[in-house]
């Protein structure tokens, strides 16, 4: 379950206890009936190709070989495709076309659900603050004979 122990509303004591069948979150104050829900954050995901190749990124975090896709929080007023763009653009300084979307995936270890797409990117391919390193993987072909790059 969550770190929340306060009620956002009255300050109120949150405890479990059971609602709609789940157990929850839920304020002990009398009079109030907030209820934590803990919803999945909306993760957005990019499958880019760049070139002739799908970039594959590692996070600063992360060790050494571990690579994925380009991914990022929805932020508020923000579409999925904006969310996409905008990760591209401040991970890879790519400008990026939304060619469709791939699908929605449910990532229950962190609560998130992962709305992925497939992404055109052109220009010239950077790293980042996040991003430190990055995989060029020719289409159609194992991660293996990818070629690791440090822009």
């Amino acid at each position: 379950m969550s770190a929340v122990k306060y009620c956002p509303e009255c300050a109120g004591k949150l405890e479990d206890r059971f609602v709609d069948g789940i157990e929850r979150k839920a304020c002990t104050s009398p009079g109030c009936d907030f209820v934590y829900w803990d919803n999945p954050l909306p993760v957005v995901a990019a499958l880019i190709r760049y070139k002739d190749d799908i970039i594959l990124a590692r996070n600063a975090k992360w060790p050494e070989g571990m690579f994925s896709l380009i991914t990022g929080f929805l932020e508020k007023q923000e579409t999925p495709e904006q969310a996409v763009e905008r990760e591209v653009k401040e991970e890879l300084g790519l400008d990026s076309e939304i060619k469709g979307f791939i699908g929605h995936y449910s990532f229950f270890a962190m609560n998130q659900i992962i709305l992925a797409f497939w992404v055109s990117a052109d220009g010239e391919l950077k790293t980042s603050e996040e991003i430190t390193e990055v995989k060029l993987v020719p289409k159609g072909s194992s991660t293996r004979l990818g070629s690791a790059v440090s822009p």
